[in-house]
């Protein structure tokens, strides 16, 4: 056995099209032992059977919350080391309804690992939605803090639909009014860290301006006009374990996201 385990997590914009775009060689070439993924935007009961393009790897465990709208949202966790208890959702109405939060527990030595994978919604479509998004931050917020203060292994992955600062952003200026990069939900990040998760990518690369989500407008990833919205937020026992993390880049294009990857020692 290795004494290292590896994290990787991706919003797909769409497994069906994520599939298309090469999901299964670039899991291949990562070879993860979880992945967490965000927008799965298909139903476990849309599957064929047989179908194996769009679930987990046979052998595989997979925690996979589904949007009651087909065609929507949708969060999973794939892992193919040994798992002690999973669930989805987080006791968030609307979120819950969205299938954005799923999450399983992995063996660590004689330890747990939670794993969270998580949607957060997003606020760009209008004040209705800026105001689910906001009570989903406060109300997540508050349902992760006990982790923290029982001191255990914890990953938060996924797409937090929030640039923190100026350096996670391109045009920080021209987005001030923007959602995703508003100053009362940078001051919930800002918030967020303060209770103690450890923005990874961050904590490994304090100086680094580097993107993990790019607009399909204006060329912006082939300019590399981004932001950096995807995060592996980690409880301060595990992110002490934690050996590397880093953020793929522009290629593979597999969604308009690209993935965030982390190495922790067992």
């Amino acid at each position: 056995m290795s004494d290292t385990w590896t994290l990787s997590t991706l919003n797909l914009n769409g497994i069906r099209a994520a599939v298309r775009h090469g999901l299964w060689p670039w899991i291949d070439a990562v070879d993860p032992d979880v992945l967490c993924l965000q927008e799965v935007r298909m139903q476990v009961g849309q599957m064929k059977p047989g179908d194996r393009k769009h679930r987990a790897p046979e052998g595989w465990t997979s925690s996979r919350a589904d949007a009651e709208k087909k065609g929507y949202s949708g969060a999973a966790v794939w892992t193919r080391l040994p798992v002690s208890s999973q669930g989805i959702g987080c006791g968030h109405a609307a979120a819950d309804h969205e299938g954005r939060v799923a999450w399983l527990d992995l063996f660590d030595g004689d330890d747990r690992v939670r794993v969270y994978s998580i949607y957060f919604p997003s606020g760009t479509s209008g004040d209705e939605r800026q105001a689910i998004k906001d009570d989903f931050n406060a109300f997540i917020r508050d349902h992760l803090r006990p982790h923290l203060d029982r001191g255990e292994k914890v990953a938060v992955c996924g797409d937090v639909n929030t640039a923190h600062t100026e350096m996670d952003i391109h045009n920080p200026t021209g987005n001030r009014k923007n959602s995703g990069f508003l100053p009362h939900e940078r001051e919930w990040m800002t918030e967020l860290l303060g209770d103690g998760w450890v923005d990874l990518f961050r904590a490994h690369h304090p100086d680094a301006q580097t993107y993990s989500w790019w607009s399909n407008r204006g060329q912006a990833r082939a300019k590399d006009r981004g932001w950096r919205i995807d995060y592996i937020l980690c409880s301060p026992a595990l992110a002490a374990k934690a050996t590397a993390c880093s953020i793929q880049g522009r290629e593979p294009a597999i969604s308009d996201h690209c993935a965030v990857h982390a190495t922790f020692r067992r």
